[in-house]
């Protein structure tokens, strides 16, 4: 599998899924290897970080000692105005990627162009008619993790995911790409 060339400077764009399951398996470092900038997305960091969880706080504290830009969405803008009326149906699901799919609908219009590579787990966004601009691709965790083994940046990808399933996360058994 050859990684697609990629012209515009390149920004990963990581969903709530990639960043639980490499704080489980202590290496969200590996999101640096490539060389890309790393973009959180305002409602991604919210949803990682809202509730006690067994990686919400070395989540935060990896952002904050990593300096990571966050970038601001109308999404969490409507979240938070929710949340702040207390309205009973306020609705929490599928937010992030929402959040995602502006920021990439964002990055598609701006000048100069950026490429943004959106990080995912969740097999529902990889059956899912997601709408990804020209500028951007998204891939999965074990996809990422593949990529950093074949660039000679990673010993084994098989080895990130046992640690974080043996730290305790339920890691997808859906692989995309499908295997050959």
């Amino acid at each position: 599998m050859s990684a697609p060339v990629l012209s515009a400077p390149v920004v990963l764009l990581p969903d709530a899924g990639p960043l639980i399951t490499l704080a489980y398996a202590d290496a969200l470092e590996l999101l640096f290897k490539p060389g890309w900038p790393v973009l959180l997305v305002d409602m991604v960091l919210h949803e990682v970080t809202r509730n006690q969880t067994p990686t919400s706080e070395k989540l935060g504290q990896w952002a904050a000692a990593s300096k990571l830009p966050v970038r601001a969405t109308q999404t969490f803008q409507h979240h938070q105005r929710a949340l702040a009326t207390q309205a009973a149906a306020t609705r929490t699901a599928n937010l992030g990627e929402l959040a995602i799919q502006e920021t990439m609908t964002a990055m598609a219009l701006e000048q100069p162009a950026q490429t943004g590579v959106f990080l995912f787990e969740d097999h529902k966004i990889a059956r899912a008619g997601f709408f990804v601009p020209d500028n951007c691709r998204k891939i999965s965790t074990r996809a990422l993790l593949l990529f950093l083994q074949q660039q000679g940046w990673l010993e084994s990808a098989v080895e990130i995911e046992r640690r974080a399933i043996q730290a305790g996360r339920s890691f997808s058994a859906l692989r995309f790409p499908p295997a050959p």
